[in-house]
């Protein structure tokens, strides 16, 4: 076989020579395609690492919230049921003290004519008892001045003295 010319041999010389620098080329940029893809990795794992302590400690807080909301609704539940157990001893209270308040009430209805009595009673004991005169018919010892006229010849009665006992 015969030797190639002289021009083909640079040709393909510099052909090779592409050819290598395009495989060192590309050599070099899947080396960098590759040390990115394992910094991206790398981080991606630290970042899921970050997320799944994260979500950890979110559902120990959430956890921590619930225990902490059941007591309150255990604290609030025992409140309700002394509130109840209150109500229900105030109801019974009530139930004792209506028939007072229903008298005090009765009485209440009643006081206006009661103070007119008391201070007609209280004028009429400010006005005292009659002399002895001659003023009434038969005068003190007629059986007309205290009498009835039932009592026909009973016991003479006292003069009327007037008194308020209240």
């Amino acid at each position: 076989m015969s030797a190639p010319p002289p021009l083909q041999i640079r040709e393909a010389n510099a052909h090779l020579a592409a050819v290598h620098r395009r495989a060192a080329e590309l050599e070099a940029r899947l080396e960098a395609a590759e040390c990115m893809v394992r910094a991206q990795a790398e981080r991606l794992a630290r970042h899921d690492q970050q997320l799944s302590a994260a979500l950890d400690e979110l559902g120990r807080a959430k956890d921590r919230e619930i225990a902490a909301l059941r007591e309150q609704l255990l604290t609030s539940e025992a409140a309700v049921q002394s509130l109840q157990a209150a109500v229900r001893q105030r109801d019974k209270l009530i139930g004792q003290l209506q028939p007072r308040a229903e008298l005090l009430q009765d009485l209440c209805r009643r006081r206006p004519p009661l103070a007119g009595l008391l201070a007609t009673l209280a004028e009429a004991e400010r006005l005292g008892p009659l002399p002895a005169s001659d003023l009434l018919p038969g005068g003190p010892s007629s059986p007309l001045a205290n009498s009835t006229g039932e009592e026909e010849g009973s016991d003479q009665l006292e003069p009327a003295v007037f008194g308020t006992t209240v």
